[in-house]
């Protein structure tokens, strides 16, 4: 009864110091208030409940100070700080978890929390059992998995040594695509995981899809509104925690693109290739926009307008009329919030069990149900929108309900293929087209197919950066580099070596580049050749898959160097991948670690161990999609 009682006089008397704070400035100089901010964390619960005892006598007229009551400190009893920690951490493969996490985390300093900010990968696994408050903030990458600088945390916290965390309170914010099976899987993991191990959460688990600012907005508000409801922060900052970057941002961001001029569009193909990879150069200048090689440039397409007309012919709309785009109440005509507000080539599951909701047709219910995931699967893989509104008779369906439930269009991320450095107030990029026939009908690629054959030099394009802290050159300019990125992976190594050449850095650089033909597919080759020249690149090695009889790719070439390559390694080099994840990545994965064994003398294991140590090094990058 004597504890319930001071848990309830200390609770009351809390409230009241955060009452006090919100009316009147604190009367605390600085040293003082880093004086409370390093102690009071520090105090166990029997420390706090004395200390609240101690502090409400000395404002008590009839209590006064014995010898063995000494004071250790002369506060008038409204002056009282009690300072909250909250460790935000994220797992982020393009940045964009990172991008929020520093938002919240600025947030909470801004009203008083102590900060610590930190990627998963970097965090210290021995503290977690320490830490009260967490929140996560972590996408999704590949078919489920965590992105690279969480592997380790989430192999930890999925292990026997995860420790118990009954004080834990978290909070979880997911990122995701719902085109994707296994949508925010990971953020879904960690959350579960934190509840096994008695972790408590502050707020429910918030999954986001391709669109995420609103919601991921909201969570924010939800995490600051519960923390503060249960905490007492200070009322002024100490300063620790994360850096808010200072100097002059650009206004324009994802959700304000620039209107960007596009000063060169080329087929980097040559005559005869089966391929068309656009060499695009966009002008910056006026945007104060500013990247750094290995960022990614954010475009937003517009759908094919042959695509979107066969679609309001087959549900019998009518282009013209008005529809509402935006919650302030914003009205275009259809046609044209079908061309740029939407996405129409892209079917997810939520999407179908919406328009489900919308019509009373049996067949795709049926789809929907449990124990048909995989004819599901299949159909969201092979179709669009307008074979979802031919195959199951939705003609009839008023224009303003179907649109309203349509996700709307994602921007497509494209590494960067330049350096400011060597091209200011511009920016390239290299996008592979795609086209290719389904269900009897040809298909293509948004972006790619609108930059080959409606944008040309001199029209705009909306644009943003997209930064990616996670795929950086070393900091040294004397680190050796070695760069794997087959068709349009290797755009970022051209970026890299152009950084290189204006910067004057001395690492060594080796570049395995693949395609399928030397004579029509070797993408900025005089480039290459001109680097190899002048020393910028030490040594190239390529792959062409269609010129021999048997196909050979870029970590074929990989383990043919294998004695130089782990030499390298040893030297202290590191290693980027940029191109496609569901198998170049892993067959380049596989090929490092088989080398790091052979070469090394390592049993499997401990060459696994050799790669996990360089990802955390931050050694090994990879910009796989």
């Amino acid at each position: 009864m004597r504890y319930v009682y001071w848990e309830f006089i200390i609770s009351c008397y809390e409230r009241w110091i955060l009452l006090e704070l919100q009316v009147t400035n604190s009367p605390f100089n600085q040293e003082q208030v880093e004086l409370l901010n390093r102690l009071l964390p520090t105090l166990t619960e029997a420390q706090r409940i004395w200390l609240t005892g101690y502090l409400t006598a000395l404002n008590s007229a009839a209590a006064p100070v014995t010898s063995n009551t000494a004071p250790l400190v002369t506060l008038a009893a409204n002056a009282v700080v009690t300072s909250k920690e909250v460790t935000v951490l994220f797992g982020s493969q393009t940045g964009k978890s990172q991008g929020l996490a520093k938002k919240v985390s600025k947030k909470l300093e801004e009203r008083g929390f102590q900060v610590t900010l930190s990627s998963m990968g970097d965090f210290k696994l021995n503290a977690l059992k320490k830490v009260q408050n967490l929140l996560i903030l972590v996408s999704t990458h590949g078919e489920g998995d965590p992105p690279d600088n969480a592997i380790s945390f989430y192999e930890f916290l999925n292990s026997k040594r995860a420790p118990q965390l009954e004080d834990l309170r978290f909070s979880v914010l997911a990122l995701g695509d719902t085109s994707y099976e296994f949508f925010c899987q990971t953020g879904k993991d960690f959350d579960k995981r934190l509840e096994e191990l008695g972790g408590k959460r502050l707020t429910p688990r918030v999954d986001c899809d391709v669109d995420f600012d609103e919601p991921a907005a909201e969570w924010m508000n939800d995490v600051i509104s519960s923390l503060s409801e249960a905490s007492v922060v200070p009322a002024i900052a100490s300063g620790a925690g994360v850096t808010i970057e200072s100097g002059t941002e650009s206004e324009y961001s994802r959700t304000n693109p620039f209107k960007a001029e596009v000063l060169e569009n080329l087929n980097l193909n040559g005559r005869g290739s089966d391929r068309e990879t656009r060499h695009v150069e966009i002008s910056l200048e006026g945007s104060n926009l500013q990247y750094e090689p290995g960022d990614c440039l954010g475009i937003y397409p517009e759908n094919n307008p042959r695509l979107v007309d066969k679609l309001i012919e087959e549900m019998g709309w009518k282009a013209d009329d008005l529809i509402t785009i935006n919650k302030n109440g914003e009205k275009r005509s259809l046609r044209e919030t079908l061309l740029r507000n939407y996405e129409i080539t892209v079917l997810t599951k939520p999407l179908l069990e919406q328009v489900a909701k919308l019509t009373s047709n049996n067949d795709l219910k049926e789809l929907l149900m449990v124990g048909h995931e995989q004819q599901l699967k299949t159909y969201l893989n092979e179709r669009d929108l307008l074979d979802l509104v031919q195959d199951y008779s939705l003609k009839g369906v008023p224009a303003n309900e179907f649109v309203a439930i349509l996700r709307k269009m994602p921007a497509r991320l494209y590494s960067i293929a330049s350096s400011s450095k060597a091209f200011p107030d511009e920016v390239h990029v290299t996008v592979r087209t795609v086209r290719y026939e389904a269900q009897g009908r040809d298909r293509y690629g948004v972006c790619s197919v609108q930059l080959a054959e409606r944008v040309q030099a001199g029209e705009t394009l909306p644009v943003y950066i997209q930064h990616n802290p996670n795929f950086k050159l070393p900091d040294s300019p004397e680190t050796p580099i070695i760069m794997i990125g087959p068709g349009t992976g290797v755009a970022p190594f051209r970026a890299f070596l152009g950084e290189r050449e204006e910067t004057g850095a001395e690492g060594k650089t080796w570049l395995f580049y693949g395609d399928q033909h030397f004579s029509t597919d070797f993408l900025y080759q005089i480039e290459w050749q001109r680097w190899l020249k002048e020393g910028v690149l030490t040594r190239m090695d390529v792959a062409f898959s269609r010129d021999t009889d048997k196909k050979v790719y870029v970590q074929h070439r990989m383990l043919e160097k294998s004695r130089e390559l782990y030499q390298w390694l040893q030297e202290g080099a590191c290693v980027y991948v940029c191109g496609d994840e569901k198998k170049m990545a892993h067959d380049v994965h596989a090929a490092l670690a088989t080398i790091i064994e052979q070469e090394g003398g390592f049993s499997a294991e401990e060459a696994a161990e050799y790669l996990t140590r360089m990802q955390q090094q931050k050694r090994y990058q990879r910009d796989v999609y």
